[in-house]
């Protein structure tokens, strides 16, 4: 959720600081904030994005060579200058930024007012940084000591950076449940919620496991230990991301840039794990547990958002190509509703970062009953890779901005690798099948730089509907989550109400909310069920809903029938999310920036809930 940054070492901290926020504005834009050692703590930080505290220090001292920043997605208190990071402790000795929730906040901070304390900020970060002060200065301890020990009594997830006036040559860093790297440099460490903000500095980090802190010092010199006190040998890692892959490369906003990288990102997904020619799949993680898979009596698949929808695909895939039941479930709901989990049960946890914490969480405890925990995520290191028994990255390229684009179609990519090669060890379809759907697959690049040759025809449908109130998305089948994809890509950067539904499904209800000024996306590529389809578009041209229909090229009897038509290229109908989703992302994108919205950026949300 929050962005984190932190510095110590021999350049000027405070232009560190301000690049590495801006690169993790994605985190979190409600306010922003820094805090200096400089012979003193110096303290600017101000409610709105990372450039309004740019202004905010214009003529202020900020020369330091040690410092900690923040990005805000707010979560205990409204975004305002208060509530902003860093928080002081009480004798203004320590500064401390937060990425997480601490649940038991309220009966820390009912104890720390009897003790004297008071409190200027509704933050459970300000009474956090309290209580280290306080078990400072009642156990006589050194702060990383404090840190190990007030740790050890909170509940609830965090990674936090803390720095002390009186020690201008020390960061002590601590983490659980929410991410945290070390960069390591000459003489120099960065501290960061992700690697973005180093990756200009040095290649060489840390990742940081769930309950670690780290001390970093000036001299050069690092220690991480366990909350329990056990000192751990750190494993330094090489960075496989480039500075140029987190800047925008010409394009206007992340999004559409990303848009337009989904054909690259699903070669590089498949790079080295199928050949079509020689008819073989390889993943990995799937290889390494090939009989636990294969006597699998059920799959479950957990997710939050975006990557829900995946899973509903991936649902399709693996009953449709492996012969196995699939369930797909909320990873925010799963461990609340004691769920049945037995000992043989595959669970496929998807996240783009590998930190959703409603996700981890479910895994969790799918883990302690017994079940196989796979794994896909794209960001190597992250929680979740490390938490699975196995699993598979999509190598999808970071994936800056916050509503998900070639995340979505790289997890898409792996889940058919998954079914195709379940069903290949199994003998569910036939050989032949298996290498017809491989061939396509490796067409599926070219098929989407197809369809990205739309974006001009789309732009032009935009300015049309751009100020409607509501949409609705409809599909059948393998089209039916991404009816759901698309409706909710429209509603987080454009704010306008859409639901996508199951076309049959519609008139068991939504119908009623069809008239004249009612746009209805259709998504018709389905060669199965295709007159179905047929019959609903009419239902809706009945009503005299405005139809947009997506249809392969060539498309005759629905194009007569629809408003607008979008044209994509066909491909085998398991492998239509990733062609016709095309369009939906260009139509949200080009919406929003027809009314003015922030698309990288949109209200409320962050890039990575880290946060329950």
């Amino acid at each position: 959720m929050c962005g984190i940054v932190g510095y110590i070492g021999n350049k000027d901290a405070f232009p560190i600081l301000i690049k590495g926020l801006k690169r993790l504005e994605y985190r979190g834009y409600d306010s922003a904030g820094i805090a200096l050692l400089n012979g003193d703590l110096s303290v600017f930080k101000k409610a709105g994005k990372v450039s309004e505290l740019e202004k905010f220090t214009e003529g202020h001292p900020l020369g330091a060579t040690i410092g900690i920043g923040h990005t805000r997605w707010a979560t205990h208190g409204v975004p305002n200058d208060l509530n902003a990071h860093p928080h002081i402790s009480q004798s203004g000795d320590l500064a401390i930024i937060h990425n997480g929730i601490i649940e038991n906040y309220a009966s820390i901070k009912a104890e720390l007012e009897k003790r004297g304390y008071a409190f200027h900020s509704d933050t459970d970060t300000e009474v956090l940084v309290n209580l280290i002060e306080e078990v400072r200065k009642t156990e006589n301890s050194t702060l990383d000591d404090a840190v190990r020990i007030a740790l050890n009594e909170v509940v609830g997830a965090y990674a936090i950076v803390i720095i002390d006036r009186k020690n201008p040559n020390q960061l002590i860093a601590a983490r659980k449940g929410s991410p945290l790297v070390i960069g390591i440099g000459e003489d120099e460490f960065y501290i960061a919620s992700d690697a973005s903000p180093i990756i200009e500095y040095t290649q060489n980090v840390v990742y940081m496991d769930d309950q670690e802190y780290v001390v970093v010092n000036r001299d050069g010199t690092f220690t991480i230990r366990t909350l329990g006190n056990v000192e751990k040998s750190p494993a330094i890692q090489k960075l496989e991301m480039s500075l140029e892959a987190i800047e925008k490369g010409g394009f206007e906003h992340f999004m559409l840039k990303e848009i337009y990288e989904q054909p690259k990102a699903i070669e590089d997904s498949l790079r080295g794990r199928m050949n079509a020619l020689q008819g073989w799949i390889k993943l990995g993680g799937v290889s390494e547990y090939e009989a636990k898979i294969d006597n699998a009596k059920r799959f479950i698949i957990t997710a939050c958002g975006t990557s829900w929808h995946s899973a509903l695909i991936g649902e399709h895939l693996i009953e449709d190509l492996a012969r196995v039941p699939v369930e797909v479930e909320y990873a925010s709901e799963f461990r609340y509703r004691n769920p049945i989990i037995n000992e043989g049960d595959v669970v496929i946890a998807i996240s783009q970062s590998g930190e959703t914490a409603d996700t981890h969480a479910a895994i969790e405890l799918a883990k302690e009953r017994q079940a196989l925990i796979f794994g896909i995520c794209n960001v190597i290191g992250s929680s979740i890779a490390r938490t699975a028994h196995a699993g598979t990255y999509t190598h999808a390229g970071p994936e800056i901005g916050v509503a998900s684009t070639k995340a979505f179609s790289t997890q898409i990519s792996i889940l058919t690798l998954i079914a195709l090669q379940i069903a290949m060890q199994k003998g569910t379809i036939p050989t032949s099948q298996i290498r017809t759907y491989l061939y396509e697959l490796e067409s599926i690049p070219r098929k989407i730089e197809e369809a990205l040759k739309l974006d001009a025809q789309i732009k032009e449908l935009a300015a049309i509907y751009k100020d409607a109130k509501n949409f609705l998305y409809l599909g059948r089948g393998y089209n039916f989550p991404v009816a759901l994809e698309g409706a909710l890509k429209l509603k987080e950067i454009s704010y306008i109400h859409a639901e996508g539904y199951p076309a049959a499904e519609m008139k068991h209800g939504p119908i009623a909310l069809i008239d004249e000024e009612m746009p209805v996306v259709f998504l018709a590529t389905n060669q199965s069920a295709y007159e179905k389809i047929v019959s609903n578009v009419q239902e809706v041209k009945a009503r005299k809903g405005k139809i947009i229909a997506v249809v392969n090229k060539g498309d005759k009897q629905i194009a007569a029938l629809a408003d607008h038509v979008i044209e994509v290229p066909e491909t085998e109908e398991i492998l239509s999310p990733l062609i016709t989703i095309v369009p939906l992302q260009l139509l949200a994108y080009h919406i929003a920036i027809l009314r003015g919205c922030n698309v990288d950026q949109p209200r409320n949300l962050a890039k990575s809930v880290t946060v329950e």
